[in-house]
């Protein structure tokens, strides 16, 4: 799966979103979508990386205590 499919998968989900609303007018979108795709990929990449959290963060491109942070906010702290 290319960048450019992740991009219509989630562009395509927004548009149904908003459609959804059926007017109503929408909260908290950044975090949803922020959560939403956060959580799936935090649990693939720590599978990926046997649970090695040090190269899980790598992979990822962020600090082993911010993927820890993560990992709790998710409830995926072991």
């Amino acid at each position: 799966m290319s960048r450019q499919d992740i991009d219509t998968c989630i562009r395509q989900t927004l548009e149904r979103y908003f459609q959804d609303l059926d007017g109503e007018p929408p909260r908290g979108v950044h975090e949803m979508i922020v959560s939403a795709a956060e959580k799936p990929m935090l649990e693939v990449v720590m599978a990926r990386a046997e649970g090695n959290q040090s190269r899980a963060a790598e992979w990822l491109g962020i600090n082993r205590n911010t993927l820890r942070r993560k990992l709790l906010d998710h409830g995926l702290a072991s």
